[in-house]
Order: C-alpha cells, then sequence, then structure tokens
C-alpha cells in the first residue's frame, strides 16, 4: 500500500485526484504501476487501477493476472473492479472506503456478486487514514483555491 501511496501522491502533484494503485504478482514483485491521469490523457479510463491493470498485463503478456493482487489508495468503482473480475486478479486490497462510488462493498459490492464467474477476495480499509487523508487535503485546497 506504501507504493499505492507513492503513486498517488504523483498523481496528486500533477493535478489529478490523488489515487494510486500497484499490482503484486504471487512472488510479491511489482508487475505494474498506476495513478489517476484521466485529466492529463483526457480518457475517461484514467484511473489508477485501470493504468496498473493494463500495465501488468502488458509486462505479463496476458490478459488473466491470475495469482496476481491489486492494491489501490481508494476503493475501487464500477470499472475498476468489474476489471479486476474480468482481469481474474485473485485479491483486492484498498485504504479508502468510497461511499459515494465505491464497488467493492460501499455503494456496490460487484467484485463478490455471486453472478459472475470470478470473486476475488476484498481485504479492505489497508491504511485507510493515509489513503483518505491524501484525498481531503486534495480537494480541500481545490475548495480554497
Amino acid at each position: 500500500m506504501r507504493l499505492a501511496l507513492a503513486e498517488a501522491r504523483r498523481a496528486g502533484e500533477a493535478g489529478e485526484v490523488p489515487v494510486g494503485a500497484v499490482v503484486v504478482n504471487a512472488a510479491g514483485e511489482i508487475v505494474g504501476t498506476g495513478h489517476n491521469e484521466r485529466e492529463r490523457t483526457a480518457d475517461p479510463t484514467g484511473h489508477a487501477e485501470m493504468v496498473a491493470l493494463r500495465r501488468a498485463a502488458a509486462r505479463l503478456d496476458a490478459w488473466r493476472l491470475e495469482g496476481c493482487t491489486l492494491v489501490v489508495t481508494l476503493e475501487p468503482c464500477t470499472m475498476c473492479a468489474g476489471a479486476a473480475v474480468l482481469a481474474r486478479v485473485d485479491r483486492v486490497v484498498y485504504g479508502a472506503v468510497d461511499p459515494k462510488a465505491g464497488a467493492v462493498g460501499s455503494l456496490w459490492d460487484v467484485v463478490r456478486d455471486r453472478r459472475l464467474n470470478h470473486r476475488p477476495e476484498v481485504i479492505a480499509e489497508v491504511l485507510a487514514p493515509e489513503c483518505g487523508a491524501l484525498l481531503t487535503e486534495f480537494f480541500a485546497r481545490r475548495r480554497v483555491g
């Protein structure tokens, strides 16, 4: 999660919402990293998780990311939770809860929907205060500025 937090800080420094993500393989190696880049790329799918999943798939030369863990500083939205399911990651680990758009237990629970053919394990609220503080500070600065 500390590496995902470093990615989130990079996003914040670039004027993006500070969310970071990493994909770790079964051996504990980082195979993909990402942070929000929607503003920079004008890409609505430029969420940290999507960037990290794409990079992991490219590095592993496989769309199935079995054995991998997606670690993200904010609870994934429906798009990112769906991507995690479709990529077949073994687990999703997240920091701050997102009661407005979270799809890993808060507003929806996409990853544990029994109708889907894959359901990753979920580990929630890892370093949640730290992850949440980045977002709170970012939006407080935007309201003032």
